[in-house]
């Protein structure tokens, strides 16, 4: 008997165990070229994962609700299960907010809409993620992942969000300017981030639209967004991202594409942005809440991308306070006809510390630019000039940017670099890096050390 039970008991682990075998996500690594040591980039493979229709769960098309929960539900039995693909069907699904667990893939079908809705209640409760740098809680971004593990987000389908609310949030009334005041000084004060509650009637901190928050290994992949409340895509202090195969058409208010944020080893490529903000816009955090989680920005690389608008093609900061090292951007075009600034727009101010090194864009080509090729500019304020002061001041070394094979049929300039006389910008190259027409002077520096044009 005491045999038989043994047995049995093998025999039982043994199945537990196989079926924990089958729910085991895989994983794979990416190695990209750099002109800096980059580590390969682990993402999740669900291609081996039980598949969960989110109509098995009681979604129903037009009905917010129903769709909603059904959503919810399936993520959780897809991690539950130990990893799990969600599909999007066909058709146009209206959700509230969705929250991703780890080891979870949300799938869209080809012709699927994810549609989220417009009233900010279907965001609450309040979410800890962050505004223009800064910790907080505030309204939950549309897709959010937090404290993930191999997740994903890919399909042919469409993610959209209504604008009705957000659009007349875009505005920054005076009940707004207030309450960014008093983040601004909350964080200055390094009070703590569960003080910091921005929901409120008059604050109207607009949500991202997609954030991954304190995650690593992530893979967005096809998939097209349209419309966002405010950054479109947010990797924020996240390990291993890969953005691959999106388009991107927001117009909005700071409707940025794509923002990693104090996050490293990532990977956009082959990407179509047509946007109402920066395409790209790396940043690590704003001032002392970046100083005291000391993160940068690091190993980053957009390749093979089309910008079809956006105000720069590339820029850095002003949100910088825990530096920015290792970016890579090559073989990227900007369509002729497009609306942008810079095509590399590096901007920080007294108050970002932080650092700036490291940064190679190459194989460029775009049509007209309207200001040019080359920002660099270290008393970027902005509102916030006269709105608060300067609690601390901190200077942003920038040093070691190199652009070489890009090219622009016109724009004002080809280089304005304002640095400052207490820290001058330094060890700047330009290699075949031409303008068709200039309708300025060709460069336009302040205190610059070590420029070099071939």
């Amino acid at each position: 008997m005491k045999v038989l039970k043994k047995s049995l008991l093998f025999f039982m682990l043994a199945i537990v165990s196989c079926q924990l075998k089958q729910a085991q996500i895989n994983t794979t690594e990416i190695h990209v070229k750099a002109p800096f040591d980059m580590p390969s980039i682990k993402i999740p493979d669900f291609s081996n994962c039980k598949q969960f229709l989110i109509t098995d769960f009681g979604a129903i098309e037009g009905d917010k609700e129903l769709t909603s929960t059904a959503i919810s539900k399936a993520i959780d039995e897809a991690n539950k299960n130990g990893c799990g693909t969600v599909v999007i069907p066909e058709g146009e699904w209206l959700t509230k907010k969705i929250h991703l667990r780890s080891n979870v893939n949300l799938h869209l079908n080809e012709n699927a809409v994810l549609l989220f809705s417009e009233n900010p209640k279907d965001y609450l409760p309040a979410v800890f993620t962050t505004w223009e740098g800064m910790e907080c809680y505030n309204y939950s971004p549309l897709v959010y992942a937090y404290d993930c593990e191999n997740v994903a987000i890919t399909g042919n389908g469409t993610l959209k969000a209504k604008l009705d609310v957000w659009k007349i949030w875009y505005k920054r009334p005076r009940a707004h300017m207030n309450s960014l005041k008093r983040l601004y000084n909350l964080a200055s004060y390094n009070k703590p981030v569960e003080e910091r509650q921005m929901v409120n009637d008059s604050a109207n901190f607009r949500p991202q639209f997609i954030q991954f928050n304190r995650s690593k290994n992530i893979l967005l992949e096809g998939v097209s967004i349209e419309n966002s409340p405010f950054w479109t895509i947010h990797p924020y202090l996240s390990t291993n991202v890969v953005i691959r195969d999106v388009k991107v058409k927001a117009h909005g208010h700071n409707n940025d594409g794509v923002d990693p944020e104090m996050s490293q080893n990532v990977l956009i490529e082959n990407c179509i942005f047509d946007q109402g903000d920066d395409a790209i816009a790396i940043k690590s955090g704003r001032n002392q809440d970046a100083w005291r989680l000391n993160t940068p920005s690091k190993n980053i690389i957009m390749r093979n991308c089309i910008m079809k608008n956006g105000h720069q093609l590339a820029a850095i900061g002003s949100e910088l306070s825990g530096g920015i090292e290792n970016v890579y951007v090559e073989n990227c075009n900007v369509v002729d006809g497009a609306k942008m600034f810079h095509l590399v727009f590096i901007k920080t101010n007294e108050r970002r510390g932080g650092y700036v090194k490291n940064i190679f864009v190459e194989n460029i080509d775009a049509g007209s630019i309207e200001m040019g090729v080359l920002g660099i500019e270290t008393d970027v304020l902005y509102q916030w000039r006269n709105l608060v002061p300067t609690i601390e001041k901190k200077l942003t070394p920038i040093e070691n940017i190199h652009l070489t094979n890009v090219r622009a049929k016109s724009s004002q300039y080809l280089s304005k670099i304002l640095g400052s006389e207490e820290l001058p910008i330094k060890d700047i190259y330009l290699n075949n890096v031409t303008v068709d027409s200039l309708s300025k002077e060709k460069h336009i520096h302040e205190n610059v050390l070590n420029f070099e044009e071939k």
